[in-house]
């Protein structure tokens, strides 16, 4: 071992300065030019020694010889050293918490200083050479919430530090939930300044899960739900995808979030693992195929049952029960003529939903030149599609006759699905009619087997919404569903496309209903308020109805 000179000692005055004087010892630097007293170690192996001494050189000098120390808790003075050194405007908890070097999510730190991500924090473990290196000594355990200075190891327990664990897993009491239910919303301010509504904020499309977006703003305000995410705390053995939704609802609620929006990173992860890649973020898909999807997923990871109604959260708010009356349709013949007629019997099944399908009519196909119908858009009632399910009206499906009538009392909330897109062995085609409703009363009770003498009123609560938008492909795009694309592509033929020709790409958005008139309409980052009165004049693809309380006035 190689001579040094001996450590020098501090003045005492360098040693109450900012903590950037004070440094800890590892090896032979000593901590703020003091030896704080050994205490009984965390979890370490204590009083380890150095490996041999070596005799210094011809001077006679000997070289000093020390052990590293941990501490479980910190040194007289050095409760809050470091931690005027956090910077909480890069700190981001939204993403998947992975190490940034070895990609491990195991044991997981976050460094309150940069913001990275690191395992463990022994001698040998990612953040601690982390601390060493880069001198950054602040990190907290993303499980256990509590934070430690390294390379010392002690925990900081200060209470400057109870924002930064909130924003990490926030919290909700009863009060919080009722304020909610009441629809009391009130502004709050970012880190930056910025204003935002809680249950109100804009979720990143990191590429193109846009779709997954207005689905899960959707489900947050449904008020069951939302309540039993926001108060349930989740055992560490609950499904992940449960564990990761659930904090992204409790994220978009937070009234102390340090930026004016979230990243849905971490669900889109796991929803890319779970659905093996049919919904990514790197490809758009429908958000109506993704709704059924995830309504079963999340069915399952509560330990609902696939054959035993209501046997989850889930089923007993949007579960109903179909009626569906089916006549086969026979070949008779009379004599040189063969006829296609309902058969006598009836066959009555009953099966449970958690959407009702609406069919749009199909559009024109000719247009008339004299009344200029080609710049018409054909227009259709709310209530004419829920016609199919009076019970009376008959739709023809796979060779029988068919009537559906809603079976008994309708679920809490009301799910209804329009499919807008047909695909075909060629192209993508949409159908671009304006389907007419009220956001306020929709009375259910004509479509009810038995029919109720009173009606049975719904209210809005979110509009998914769909719009076309054109622009000029970009350079790096290669045909139809490019992933050089801000969206999929939509009626583009092939693949030998050039940059800069007009292209048709999704965008869709999301309109939520705050307070009692209010409407917000989301797009990705986007926020704004839209007037309830004008939301029909959007492609609407799936609404969210709840159903009013029979104690509400009319």
């Amino acid at each position: 071992m190689s001579k040094r000179p001996a450590d020098s000692p501090l003045e005492e005055t360098e040693v109450a300065g900012s903590p950037r004087q004070k440094k800890a010892r590892i090896g032979n630097v000593i901590v703020g030019g003091m030896r704080p007293p050994a205490t009984v170690e965390d979890g370490a192996e204590s009083g380890e020694e150095a490996e041999g001494e070596e005799a210094a050189g011809s001077e006679g000098e000997e070289e000093e010889v020390e052990t590293v120390q941990k501490y479980t808790e910190p040194p007289e003075g050095y409760s809050d050293l470091y931690l005027d050194t956090v910077n909480r405007s890069v700190l981001d908890f939204d993403f998947e918490k992975l190490c940034s070097v070895s990609l491990s999510n195991i044991n997981v730190y976050a460094c309150l200083v940069c913001g990275k991500y690191f395992t463990g924090r022994g001698r040998s473990s990612h953040a601690y050479f982390h601390s060493v290196d880069v001198d950054h000594h602040v990190y907290i355990n993303i499980q256990t919430l509590k934070v430690y200075v390294l390379p010392e190891g002690y925990e900081v327990k200060n209470e400057t530090l109870d924002d930064i664990k909130y924003v990490v897993n926030p919290t909700y009491t009863k009060q919080d939930v009722q304020k909610l239910d009441k629809r009391i919303f009130e502004d709050k301010w970012d880190l930056a300044g910025k204003k935002y509504t809680p249950g109100f904020v804009g979720l990143n499309n990191i590429k193109q899960n846009d779709y997954l977006n207005v689905v899960v703003h959707a489900l947050s305000h449904v008020a069951p739900l939302r309540n039993f995410l926001l108060l349930t705390q989740l055992p560490p053995s609950a499904p992940e995808i449960l564990q990761r939704f659930s904090i992204l609802i409790r994220k978009i609620w937070n009234t102390r979030a340090f930026k004016s929006h979230v990243s849905p990173h971490e669900l889109l992860q796991e929803v890319s693992r779970r659905s093996d890649k049919r919904f990514t973020l790197t490809k758009q898909s429908d958000p109506l195929d993704f709704l059924q999807w995830f309504l079963n997923s999340l069915h399952l990871a509560l330990g609902g049952s696939k054959t035993k109604p209501q046997s989850s959260i889930i089923q007993k708010i949007f579960q109903g029960k179909l009626r569906i009356q089916s006549q086969p349709i026979e070949e008779n013949s009379h004599g040189d003529r063969l006829r296609f007629e309902p058969s006598q019997q009836i066959q009555t099944t009953e099966t449970p939903f958690m959407m009702l399908a609406l069919d749009l009519p199909p559009p024109p196909l000719f247009t008339d030149p004299l009344e200029n119908r080609a710049t018409t858009i054909p227009q259709v009632s709310l209530t004419s599609l829920l016609n199919k399910y009076n019970g009376q009206q008959t739709h023809e499906l796979r060779g029988h006759r068919n009537r559906y009538s809603i079976l008994g009392k309708p679920p809490p909330y009301l799910v209804m699905r329009i499919k807008r897109f047909t695909q075909n062995k060629f192209v993508s085609e949409k159908n671009p009619t304006i389907v007419r409703f009220e956001t306020d009363s929709l009375d259910m009770a004509p479509y009810l087997d038995p029919r109720p003498d009173e009606p049975v009123y719904y209210d809005l609560v979110a509009n998914i919404v769909h719009e076309s938008v054109t622009g000029k492909r970009a350079p790096n795009a290669k045909g139809s569903g490019a992933a050089g694309t801000s969206a999929a592509t939509v009626g583009t033929a092939g693949t030998g496309a050039v940059a800069g020709e007009e292209e048709e790409r999704h965008v869709w958005k999301v309109q939520l209903r705050k307070g009692g008139t209010e409407w917000v309409e989301i797009q990705d980052l986007f926020v704004q308020s839209v007037a309830g009165e004008i939301l029909f004049l959007g492609e609407t693809c799936a609404q969210v109805w709840e159903r009013r309380r029979e104690s509400k006035k009319h």
